[in-house]
C-alpha cells in the first residue's frame, strides 16, 4: 500500500489564508448587521422586518467590499524589482 501525501504550495496556503479571513470577516459583519437590524427593529420601527434585512445587506456588502480589498492587495506576495 502506498500513501499519497498532498504537497501544498505556498501560494495555495496564502490563498487559503485569505479565504479564511474573508469568510470569517463576512460572517462577523453579517451577524453584526443582523443584530443592529433587530435592535433597530425593536426600538425604532415597531418590530418590522425591513431594518433586519437592511442590516444583513449592509453586513454582506461590507464583507464583500473588504474581501475584495483583501484579494486585490499585494500583502504576502513576494515582489522582485528588476
Amino acid at each position: 500500500m502506498s500513501t499519497e501525501q498532498k504537497v501544498v504550495s505556498p501560494s495555495q496556503n496564502l490563498l487559503n489564508d485569505k479565504w479564511d479571513v474573508v469568510l470569517s470577516n463576512t460572517l462577523i459583519k453579517t451577524g453584526l448587521g443582523f443584530g443592529g437590524g433587530v435592535l433597530a427593529s425593536i426600538l425604532l420601527f415597531k418590530r418590522r422586518a425591513f431594518p433586519v434585512w437592511i442590516g444583513v445587506g449592509f453586513g454582506l456588502g461590507r464583507g464583500y467590499a473588504e474581501g475584495d480589498a483583501i484579494f486585490r492587495s499585494n500583502h504576502g506576495l513576494r515582489t522582485v524589482k528588476a
